[in-house]
């Protein structure tokens, strides 16, 4: 974890109130999953998932929705930016553990955007991703790297109509997936886990408001399956879903 001072090289809309912003720091290994706390002016950091890591090219994708990402989507190209990154764990898949299907729904595509590029040289990866209409279908490009990719929406403008979950599910028995990273709101994910039953094991990044991103503040706190706690930005984001309490 190294805190840089960035330099905005792109920051454009990509979809409805869904922003690219790509910046330049010096190179960073980064782990498919793991995150960056960008400073925009508030007092407190937003965190944002690493969609790419391309030697000292970083893009992060973000959707409009509260202060700090309108501050965010208002920085231009030279701007710079503080950045604390790497940060959490990652996606880590088990060597035999060689088809795998990924489920994303919202701004959750985004952490699965990484795990995408990383996996799908050395394994199958199957790819469902939910959006609510057209017009919030984003980075399709990247995720069609994917053996198959099935882009579901909520009202059928785009693709499947239904969830990913769903979308998903309808394919399970064909895929017959070693394992599934996922990413998405809570009853995305309570459904997913639902539907699996524990046939074989789910890794979820979850989504949780961080306020300082290294597990200080306890702000994102989650429950275990076992009775205690977990800080999501520092034992997680990405846990095994049998293992959490949604």
């Amino acid at each position: 974890m190294r805190e840089v001072i960035a330099t905005v090289l792109e920051n454009i809309r990509i979809a409805e109130e869904v922003y690219s912003l790509t910046f330049a720091a010096e190179e960073i290994p980064v782990r498919a999953g793991q995150f960056c706390m960008i400073g925009v002016g508030a007092p407190l950091r937003r965190p944002f998932a690493l969609c790419k890591a391309e030697g000292e090219r970083y893009t992060v994708c973000y959707r409009v929705k509260g202060a700090g990402t309108r501050a965010l989507a208002a920085v231009r190209p030279k701007d710079e930016i503080s950045v604390l990154m790497p940060l959490g764990n990652g996606f880590v898949l088990q060597p035999h553990e060689k088809t795998v299907a990924v489920v994303g729904g919202g701004v959750g595509v985004f952490p699965l955007i990484a795990a995408i590029r990383a996996f799908c040289g050395e394994r199958e990866v199957y790819s469902f991703m939910g959006f609510r209409n057209r017009a919030a279908v984003c980075m399709q490009y990247e995720m069609q790297r994917s053996k198959e990719l099935v882009i579901a929406t909520d009202d059928g403008s785009a693709g499947y109509r239904g969830t990913a979950v769903q979308a998903f599910m309808e394919n399970v028995g064909r895929i017959r997936p070693d394992a599934v990273l996922a990413c998405g709101p809570l009853p995305m994910l309570k459904a997913l886990k639902t539907a699996v039953g524990g046939r074989f094991p789910v890794y979820a990044s979850l989504e949780e408001r961080m306020g300082c991103g290294i597990g200080a503040c306890l702000v994102c706190v989650c429950n275990t399956a076992d009775g205690g706690h977990a800080r999501v930005c520092k034992d997680g984001p990405v846990f095994d879903l049998s293992k959490i309490s949604l």
